[in-house]
This record gives C-alpha cells, structure tokens and sequence, in this order.
C-alpha cells in the first residue's frame, strides 16, 4: 500500500511554492515551542535514547534539527522530495539525514528499520493530514520502525481543532495568509476522532504508555497578534518492557 499520486502531488506543490524562511508555513513554528515541549513529555519513557530517532513527515526539518541536538543520530523521513530539499539546505553541517519516505508502504518502512534497527520515533501532526484509508499503514509504520526496543512520541489535532479551523476558513476576510495555501493544495487538515489515534497504534501492536492535551502551536497570529494554537492530544506508544 502507498499514498495516492494526487496526496502526493499536493504535498510537492506545497512545499514547492512554500516560501524558504521559517515560520512562513502554518505549522512551522519555532523548535522551543513544539520539540521543546514535546522533549519533556517523551523523554522520560524511552527505554534506549541512544536509538536512532526518526522524524517521520519531517517537512522542511525545523523539528529535524532541534531532535539532532538531542540525539546522537537523527533521520528526517518526508513523502515529498521538495520539502527535503529544503531541509537539506537548512542542514549545511548534516546534523540529520534526510530520507524520502512514503509512510503508508509498508515494504519502505522494512527497509529503513533493516537499514536502522529499532528506532525512536517522533511524529507531528501527520495522521490528521493524511487520507484516511492510509492512517492505519502509517501507524503500522510507526510499530515497524520502533520494532521492539524503540518509543514513538505522537501528536495529533483533537476534535476540538476542527471548528477552530472552519472559523478560521470562514472567516470575512477568507482564510489567513498561512492557512490559504494548504486548503489550495488539497491537503487541508482532515477530522480525526480523538479515541481513533490509539485505536490505530493498538492495531499496530503498540501499547499506549501516556497521554494528554497539549496545544499544536502555530506560526499565524489573530488579529490583535495572538498567537493561534489549535487543540491537540499527544501520546507515548511502544512495546512493554
């Protein structure tokens, strides 16, 4: 199984018209806002955080690079070869690889966890974005990477973001500057029922070891320049010990 030429299509369209400086895409916001926050929650369940850490649907590599501080051996995975383009010129010392990645196909995903082993795995927003139909391979992709000894961070929109978004959509003055292009390209946040994301990773033969809320920061602002964050749920998954 693999994503749909069109899925794929959109997201390269995307990525190919985003502009090059950060926080100019929607979800691009600053490291010590989303890897920062994200660290204190993960960090404390790994079993081994000497693993190799995938960034799977890494994008430009904003997040890549702040995990490659932290870890001793980072790999940014996208579906779409214009966003690691641009990750790699963010990247010019090479603190991470960057890897092209489709993760609904299960073969690819045997074939970096042959190439890696077990691995830790951090995961931003990706199954909201993605075509339902292709959720549950994602997750198995996420259960193949991690393997035995390995630890997924994943977070994901709740409910409760969808009529934030719609609002913001609907708005008189359309869409805001850094939402426009993603509702354009097709690729606009679809609705994922907050008990659905641990269904998907039980599926996959993870365990669920913690979970909570936490807000997905964004880099748009409102009009009085406060900063919109969308409601969010976050979860650790693995293998028991």
């Amino acid at each position: 199984m693999s994503v749909t030429s069109r899925y794929r299509e959109a997201w390269e369209g995307f990525w190919r018209e985003a502009p090059e400086e950060q926080g100019a895409v929607f979800w691009d916001t600053e490291p010590a806002l989303a890897v920062g926050a994200h660290l204190a929650l993960f960090e404390p369940h790994l079993r081994e955080p000497g693993l190799p850490l995938v960034d799977l649907g890494c994008g430009n590599g904003t997040q890549t690079r702040r995990l490659a501080d932290r870890f001793p051996r980072v790999v940014g995975a996208d579906l779409s070869a214009a966003a690691l383009e641009r990750a790699r010129r963010a990247d010019p010392a090479g603190r991470a690889a960057y890897r092209l990645l489709d993760a609904a196909d299960g073969d690819e995903a045997a074939t970096l966890h042959a190439e890696l082993g077990d691995a830790n795995v951090y995961m931003r927003g990706v199954l909201h974005q993605c075509e339902p139909g292709d959720r549950q391979a994602v997750a198995d992709t996420v259960a193949v990477l991690v393997g035995g000894r390995g630890r997924a961070f994943l977070l994901e929109l709740s409910e409760a973001a969808r009529p934030v978004l719609l609002n913001l959509a609907r708005g008189d003055g359309g869409p805001p500057a850094k939402l426009a292009p993603i509702l354009r390209h097709g690729i606009a946040p679809a609705e994922v029922a907050d008990d659905a994301v641990p269904q998907y990773l039980r599926a996959a033969g993870l365990t669920v070891l913690a979970s909570g809320g936490l807000p997905l920061v964004t880099t748009e602002r409102t009009a009085d320049r406060s900063r919109i964050e969308l409601p969010s749920k976050w979860l650790v998954a693995g293998r028991p010990a």
